[in-house]
């Protein structure tokens, strides 16, 4: 071991802080390093700073900085004592669907001005095809003067989490190990081994780019499938869910849920991420696939005011009810949030309230977590994220509740027939 710490874990998020927890638990010393001195406060005094439910997670980050096994710090010299070095920072797109690696590049070029011979650099975080050998290793090089694959190893594990499931998606699921060379390929399964049970798959740095950008682009294609059946059969009269379930009785068949939109640090901007870095081969779908899915929100905003409209309410200034803020259920994660584009968008036509169990914050919105507060303000009620405590709801005492019975359904939450027959005015994604 060099000096107090073996390992060191750059970016402490949703990625980062799993891993340097479970790195600790093997019994490693790790130093957790992130820019934003208010998170390494709060993790240092033992305070996990993500949003939402994530099963035993505070507890394991509590045990190991108690147990001395973890700490967190802005400083950067320490990567100089370790032998491994696993950077998880975020890669966003720009609004021109660009990929913006300053975040990375930045950290990548203070790991590599403090470097030691014969340490092993894991990039975690998501990048586009090719980004390892055009970008990161050359960076790497020229700030440390080590050469990869003699001096230095180099290899890219890209994550596979998922808000709610941190721990458990890190521990259990398969991961894909692309190494510079054999030698930092076998260096970097072997830490891996320590911390995952799935199986880990060698293979090289930029096959690795690509199946992480590719699983994710492939979800996203299904979903706007899924999503443009939804269009069809409100148009048709439908139910999209009765139509998916009876598609699925065909072998080979396995239709996805129709929705209010797709948000998170993942797919919204993988797909993106792989078209730019096959861009000569001109990708038409994966682009195609996206504009479908980012039109989501925007769609259900049109749903509410024709369903404002069919009520005779459209010249009234209503109050909004946004239930639910998260991209995902039972998670308090609201980036690239489908919710915050359908208040966006109505908001300047209504006056907007939220609600979600896990959100307690956003930039504008009045927030409450009194559902039946939100309800009885509410002329119409907008459901966007499928939490549990959703779930239990009635909608004909949801309709009691309100000043006019308006619901729109982003969520499949409810029955169509059921809200119908009951003289609500329902309508919702795939329900024609």
């Amino acid at each position: 071991m060099k000096g107090t710490a073996e390992v060191a874990v750059v970016g402490m998020g949703y990625v980062g802080i799993p891993l340097a927890c479970l790195l600790a638990r093997a019994g490693h010393q790790v130093m957790g390093i992130d820019i934003d001195d208010k998170r390494v406060e709060a993790i240092n005094a033992r305070k996990l700073p993500l949003l939402g439910k994530e099963p035993d997670l505070p507890e394991l980050l509590a045990e190991q900085l108690s147990e001395g096994k973890l700490r967190a710090s802005v400083d950067f010299a320490f990567c100089k004592q370790v032998e491994a070095i696993f950077i998880c920072v975020d890669t966003p797109i720009g609004e021109d669907k660009i990929p913006r690696f300053d975040h990375l590049l930045a950290a990548v070029m203070q790991v590599g001005k403090n470097l030691s011979e014969g340490s092993l650099v894991v990039i975690e975080s998501t990048i586009a095809p090719g980004t390892m050998r055009s970008r990161i290793i050359p960076i790497l090089e020229k700030t440390s003067g080590l050469k990869a694959g003699e001096t230095l190893f180099v290899a890219h594990c890209p994550e596979r989490v998922m808000s709610g499931k941190l721990l458990y998606n890190l521990q259990n699921m398969d991961r894909i190990v692309g190494g510079l060379d054999d030698r930092s390929t076998e260096i970097a399964m072997g830490w891996y081994r320590k911390i995952v049970k799935g199986k880990l798959h060698p293979t090289d740095m930029t096959t690795a780019e690509t199946v992480k950008t590719t699983e994710n682009a492939y979800r996203d294609v299904q979903i706007a499938f899924a999503n443009e059946v939804g269009t069809i059969c409100e148009v048709l009269g439908l139910d999209a869910f009765e139509v998916r379930e009876l598609v699925n009785t065909c072998p080979g068949r396995s239709m996805l849920f129709p929705g209010a939109g797709v948000g998170g640090h993942c797919l919204p901007k993988d797909s993106w991420l792989l078209a730019f870095g096959g861009k000569e081969a001109n990708p038409r779908l994966i682009p195609l696939a996206r504009q479908v899915n980012d039109s989501m929100p925007e769609h259900v905003a049109e749903l509410a005011r024709k369903l404002i409209a069919d009520a005779g309410l459209e010249e009234e200034r209503l109050c909004i009810a946004i239930m639910g803020l998260s991209y995902l259920e039972d998670s308090g994660d609201i980036r690239n949030a489908p919710a915050k584009t359908v208040i966006d968008s109505l908001s300047g036509e209504h006056d907007i309230i939220a609600h979600d169990p896990y959100v307690s914050s956003l930039e504008g919105v009045e927030i409450t977590v009194d559902i039946d507060d939100i309800l009885g303000r509410a002329d119409c009620a907008i459901f966007m994220t499928k939490h549990q405590e959703y779930l239990s709801l009635d909608i004909v005492e949801i309709a009691k509740k309100m000043r006019h019975a308006l619901i729109v359904d982003g969520r499949n939450i409810f029955d169509r027939k059921t809200a119908r027959e009951a003289g609500i005015h329902y309508t919702g994604v795939g329900k024609g």
